[in-house]
C-alpha cells in the first residue's frame, strides 16, 4: 500500500530529518523518539519488501538512518532510535541480496556497527553483529573485510571484546559464526590463531554450546580452522557431555578425525 501512495516515503524522511536537531546535543524526548521509530518501522516494510527494496536503495534512504546510528547517548530515546534503525538494516541484509551487500559496503555500515557492538545494549550489539555477519558471508564482504589489516583487526578485535565481556547465548552464537566465516579466508585464518579468545577454547561457554548444536558445530569448525583440532575435540565432547572427555591417547590424528566427524 505504502508503496503506491504519492508522497508516503517523502512524509517518512521528512519524521526522520525532523529530529535531526536534537541528536547533537542529545535532547531527544520519549515522545519524539516513539513518532520516528514508527516512521522507521514502516521504513523496514519497505526494505523487506522485495518489490521496493531496489527502489529504497536507489534512493539512498538507509544514509538517512546513519545519523541515529552514529549516536552514542545511553538514555532510551536513543537506544530505541538506534535499535528500530538497525531493525531497517537488518531487514535489507535477510534479504541476501547482493546488491545491499554492494550498497552497504559503498557507505560506513561497518564502523556504524561496529562501534554499536563496543557499546551499544545487549539487543543492539545482536543485531549489529547479525549485520555483519550477514555481510561477511558473502565473498564480496569477506574479502571487503580482509583487503587490509585495519579493517580485519577492527572487527576481530571488537569480536575478541564482546567475548570477553561474556555475552547471552544469543549473541555467542553471531559472534562465533563472524569467527567461522572469517577463518574461511586464507590470511585472516592465520591472524584468528592470535585473536580467538582462550574462553572460547576451553569450556567457559560449556553451558550454552552445550544446549546449541549449531553452535557446538561452528565453534568446532573454527577451531579446526584455525589449526586447532584437539582443543576443537576436547571443546565439542565437553560442551556435549557437560564433563571433561578424555579423547583417545595422545593421537592428534585421530582426535582431528574425530571432531571433522562430528562437524559433518
Amino acid at each position: 500500500y505504502q508503496r503506491r501512495v504519492h508522497g508516503v516515503m517523502a512524509a517518512l524522511v521528512q519524521e526522520i530529518v525532523a529530529v535531526y536537531p536534537l541528536l547533537s546535543p542529545p535532547n531527544l524526548a520519549p515522545h519524539a523518539s516513539n513518532r520516528v521509530c514508527n516512521a522507521l518501522a514502516l521504513l523496514q516494510c519497505v526494505a523487506s519488501h522485495p518489490e521496493t527494496r531496489s527502489l529504497f536503495l536507489h534512493a539512498h534512504v538507509p544514509l538517512f538512518l546513519y545519523p541515529f546510528l552514529n549516536t552514542v547517548a545511553k538514555t532510551r530515546p536513543f537506544e530505541y532510535l538506534r535499535l528500530t534503525s538497525l531493525g531497517v538494516i537488518g531487514a535489507l541484509v535477510k534479504a541476501d541480496d547482493t546488491d545491499v551487500i554492494k550498497f552497504l559496503l559503498s557507505t560506513e555500515i561497518i564502523p556504524l556497527c561496529l562501534r554499536i557492538m563496543e557499546t551499544g545494549s545487549e539487543l543492539s550489539k545482536t543485531v549489529a553483529t547479525f549485520i555483519v555477519q550477514k555481510i561477511l558471508l558473502f565473498d564480496i564482504g569477506l574479502a571487503y573485510i580482509c583487503a587490509t589489516p585495519e579493517r580485519f583487526y577492527a572487527v576481530a578485535s571488537v569480536l575478541h571484546n564482546m567475548v570477553l565481556d561474556k555475552p547471552s547465548a544469543r549473541l555467542l552464537k553471531h559472534i562465533i559464526r563472524c569467527y567461522l566465516r572469517l577463518s574461511d579466508h586464507l590470511r585472516a585464518r592465520d591472524a584468528l590463531k592470535a585473536c580467538i579468545p582462550d574462553s572460547l577454547r576451553d569450556d567457559s561457554f560449556a553451558e550454552f554450546i552445550g544446549e546449541d548444536l549449531t553452535m557446538r558445530k561452528w565453534l568446532c569448525q573454527l577451531l579446526v580452522n584455525i589449526g586447532d583440532p584437539a582443543v576443537a575435540a576436547s571443546a565439542y565432547q565437553q560442551a556435549a557431555s557437560g564433563a571433561t572427555a578424555v579423547l583417545s591417547g595422545e593421537d592428534l590424528t585421530m582426535r582431528k578425525w574425530l571432531c571433522q566427524l562430528l562437524v559433518n
